[in-house]
């Protein structure tokens, strides 16, 4: 069953993604990110993981993404031991929507859907060192940084890797 949101924000609705999505999704990708998958990557994501990859939508039109999986990692906080945690895989909003509170809209519905579907204890991202804006953004979400991914992109900038620790709701 689809899950949508009301917005929080003024004229945006927040949703999961459905596979007729994907190719917006793409686009969105391809316009704001210089690293892009292919079709059936997001195919996968959305099938396996369907209730952690969000879509927002202004005016019926898909604006904004993300998208994420789960996976069995060594935390990013406990030494040696092993977590169920989020890996956020993607996340973009077209340059005319942003600074809209969207991005922070779509990361907080995932790391809700991260915890309360999947049993995420923590989630983590990477994102180029160079962006300051989206490591602003993660850190007054609640991320913090834990390690340097040295040449990480294929342009050999390095990734910082940031993470949280998800919260069961009570």
């Amino acid at each position: 069953m689809q899950q949508a949101e009301k917005a929080s924000r003024p004229g945006a609705l927040f949703r999961n993604v459905r596979i007729e999505d994907l190719i917006q999704v793409m686009n969105i990708n391809r316009i704001c990110l210089p690293e892009n998958y292919t079709y059936g990557f997001f195919e996968d994501l959305a099938r396996d993981f369907p209730k952690s990859f969000w879509v927002a939508e202004v005016d019926s039109k898909i604006v904004g993404y993300i998208m994420c999986r789960v996976e069995r990692i060594f935390s990013k906080f406990d030494f040696l031991k092993i977590r169920k945690a989020g890996h956020i895989v993607s996340i973009a909003v077209l340059p005319e929507y942003r600074r809209r509170g969207l991005a922070t809209e779509l990361i907080k519905l995932a790391l809700n859907s991260l915890t309360v579907e999947y049993g995420c204890e923590e989630a983590y991202l990477e994102v180029r060192v160079s962006n300051h804006a989206a490591i602003s953004l993660y850190r007054k979400i609640g991320f913090t940084p834990r390690e340097v991914q040295k040449r990480y992109y294929m342009d050999g900038e390095d990734a910082l890797l940031m993470a949280v620790k998800l919260q069961p709701l009570s």
